[in-house]
């Protein structure tokens, strides 16, 4: 079957928004990234709505060309098995960091989940089973800080700022989250990237990073950081004259609503660490490119519609697409479930991911729904910052040979983390499991070899992806076309010639 005898044809609907307000038993759907997270939805109320829902590929369709006519009926691939919120959920309703989920407290205590390794003297822990000691020592702390502070203190934000020590102790990865954040975490499965609002640059003269500009009433603002103030180091990064400013502004960025610690200091004065949310939101758009027939696809996270987003933006090239190029540079993660549902774009009947976790066996998510961009050639280009979610799908597609991987080695976060509810408004953040890659490889830590090492001016990187790609291409391509327009060309062509 020729490359060049198919259309895909896409119909656009209306995408729903869901916000649960009351939260019972948990459907998971997942999230990862360099903040990666899950969040936790009433199945009750979350269900109505999904069957309200139509995907937003049900009316696309793969068409062969070299047929006279159109088929508007089952014959032509339909793809409304792949459902929008659940194309990952299909194994035991159990996904990856398992995100999409919202519950309050009462819903733990209803679980009929029993975790038999937990030992008893933790399984249920009162205050009587805390050392007094530890308990008065804490309350001193708290009354010494309400006296002598320099400043008067919010007894809620210390609590707040107690519970925030003990998880980011526990586990980098693990945050409390306040309102703001929480809803932030929510707010990314729709397109949410988000930064603190502040930018710096290297001053040679200084031998230091330095603050140059501050967003008015951003996080960093609001912390007090001023422009003028020495950045030291981002999380574990320790800065120096060798950090590309790329490489600040990525660690400065994430998925909105993660939090980032920051290591600064006033000129000459003392240095302070301050931890940061990254709530300075703003959403994320799939870029795309048409160079000599191969479609560059910038995927700047992974939300829940980015398959849709994808396909629809192969349509509004109106030409024919040889190869695809994804650029998964700078890409923090996401929903894993969409890094499952884009692997399945190119692959079928294929295992992408495995997840292992303390209280559940080993999961496999694999391939779902129509691979559509199976015939055509692929090359994905990543570096230094591409995590999780993006090093799920690079890892599935190069394991099985589907794709190139080049670039540079990508970020080597492997962990999947959850956001469990405390109540409506607040929530912590755990590392709950492990990813692997589809055949047991560990990510953690090491990352994604690519196929082809890249280096010189990273500017120059694309170019030479595309290259690699144009040795692939052998075909003319695919072309992609909204259904209701074939469908109108269609209506009108029968038109022309009645009149003739």
């Amino acid at each position: 079957m020729r490359l060049s005898a198919f259309k895909v044809l896409a119909k656009p609907i209306m995408a729903a928004t869901i916000k649960p307000k009351v939260f019972k038993a948990a459907v998971r759907t997942g999230l990862l990234g360099l903040g990666g997270i899950s969040l936790y939805a009433q199945a009750a109320n979350l269900e109505p709505a999904k069957a309200n829902l139509k995907s937003p590929t049900a009316n696309m369709q793969l068409i062969d060309l070299r047929d006279d006519e159109v088929p508007v009926g089952n014959e032509a691939d339909d793809l409304s098995d792949l459902d929008m919120l659940s194309a990952a959920d299909e194994t035991d309703n159990w996904t990856d960091d398992d995100i999409d989920a919202q519950g309050d407290p009462s819903a733990l205590d209803e679980s009929d989940e029993v975790y038999s390794d937990i030992p008893d003297e933790v399984a249920q822990v009162s205050l009587s089973a805390i050392s007094p000691e530890t308990l008065k020592t804490f309350v001193a702390a708290v009354d010494l800080v309400r006296r002598e502070y320099i400043d008067p203190v919010n007894d809620e934000e210390l609590f707040n700022n107690a519970m925030s020590g003990m998880l980011t102790k526990l586990d980098s990865h693990a945050e409390f989250l306040d309102a703001e954040a929480y809803e932030n975490l929510r707010a990314f499965t729709q397109g949410d990237v988000g930064d603190i609002g502040l930018q710096a640059e290297y001053q040679p003269e200084v031998g230091y990073w330095v603050v140059t500009q501050v967003i008015a009433d951003s996080p960093a603002d609001t912390k007090g950081i001023a422009v003028g103030d020495y950045l030291h180091q981002i999380d574990e990064f320790k800065l120096d004259e060798y950090k590309q400013s790329n490489d600040v502004k990525q660690l400065l960025n994430g998925i909105a609503g993660t939090q980032v610690d920051l290591v600064t200091s006033k000129a000459g004065r003392r240095k302070h660490t301050v931890t940061l949310q990254r709530n300075n939101s703003h959403p994320q758009t799939i870029g795309i490119r048409l160079i000599d027939k191969m479609a560059v696809i910038k995927l700047p996270a992974f939300q829940d519609n980015s398959r849709e987003q994808i396909l629809q933006s192969l349509t509004s090239l109106d030409a024919p697409v040889a190869g695809i190029l994804l650029d998964l540079r700078d890409n923090p993660g996401g929903v894993l479930t969409s890094a499952v549902k884009v692997a399945s774009l190119f692959m079928t009947d294929t295992d992408v991911v495995q997840v292992e976790s303390r209280q559940k066996p080993l999961r496999v998510l694999s391939t779902q729904g129509s691979a559509l961009l199976k015939p055509l050639p692929v090359v994905i280009l990543q570096n230094r910052y591409s995590a999780s979610a993006a090093e799920v799908v690079a890892s599935s597609l190069q394991t099985q040979k589907r794709a190139a991987i080049v670039g540079e080695v990508s970020y080597g976060k492997g962990s999947v983390q959850s956001v469990l509810p405390l109540n409506d408004e607040q929530a912590i953040k755990l590392t709950v499991a492990h990813y692997l890659t589809a055949t047991g490889k560990d990510i953690d830590k090491i990352g994604v070899q690519p196929d082809v090492i890249l280096s010189g001016n990273e500017s120059t990187w694309e170019q030479q992806a595309l290259e690699i790609l144009s040795q692939q291409v052998n075909s003319s391509g695919i072309r992609f076309v909204l259904k209701s327009q074939l469908e109108q060309d269609a209506v009108g062509t029968v038109r022309e010639n009645s009149t003739k």
